[in-house]
């Protein structure tokens, strides 16, 4: 039994509709994978490595979907302005949009619901995140945050996996920005580590009383 209900009532009665399609997970050109739940690092905590086939086509394979019902971020506001330095970080950093005294940069922010697809309600309780693109005269600088404490997976190779969990069913989009449903709870319950994400959702995190609420406690 699934975490919401769903009963299989074992080999006998065919194959289990919640399991793979395959015996074993491969990569899209039949290669075994023995472990798909952890990329490759240099050391325990070391950062990860370009020679991890699988990673780089699982997130190849994602940016390029588009499918409607998937499209993460699709529901938000943005603002435009203008960041004025005052020079004060000068002494750590190089970067002109903060060292630079009296200098002025273009700014767009997007604040937006993660789940959400097209028509969703912005009052829904959703992981909320903010994008700042700032167009400085040595080149765009991108910086995400989301309004978290903790995250729901502890390797970005999950990334596209949880994203796909989460979103609503995309033959009925349903239930529209929210993660009410199987595919979302048979992840949290075959992956520990996404017990604490969930534990942060209840909470003021996940439905901000106003934009200027945010606080960039990831990424």
């Amino acid at each position: 039994m699934s975490a919401t209900g769903v009963v299989h009532e074992g080999p006998e009665k065919g194959r289990d509709p919640r399991a793979r399609a395959g015996e074993f997970l491969t990569t899209p050109n039949g290669v075994r994978i023995p472990d798909t739940d952890h990329s490759l690092k240099a050391g325990r905590r070391g950062p990860v490595l370009l020679e991890d086939f699988h990673l780089r086509e699982k997130i190849m394979h994602f940016d390029h979907e588009r499918i409607p019902e998937r499209v993460v971020h699709a529901r938000g506001a943005g603002a435009h302005g203008v960041f004025t330095a005052y020079g004060n970080a000068a002494g750590v950093t190089r970067a002109a949009v903060r060292a630079e005294e009296g200098l002025e940069t273009p700014v767009f922010v997007r604040f937006s619901t993660v789940l959400g697809t097209r028509g969703s309600a912005d009052t829904v309780r959703d992981t909320r995140r903010f994008a700042t693109k700032s167009y400085t005269k040595e080149g765009t600088w991108d910086l995400v945050g989301d309004n978290m404490p903790v995250f729901f997976i502890q390797d970005a190779i999950k990334f596209s996996d949880i994203i796909h969990a989460g979103k609503p069913h995309p033959d009925r989009e349903i239930p529209p920005a929210q993660s009410a449903h199987d595919t979302f709870w048979d992840f949290v319950t075959l992956h520990t580590w996404a017990e604490r994400g969930v534990r942060a959702a209840p909470y003021p995190w996940t439905a901000p009383c106003a934009r200027s609420r945010l606080e960039p406690n990831r990424r």
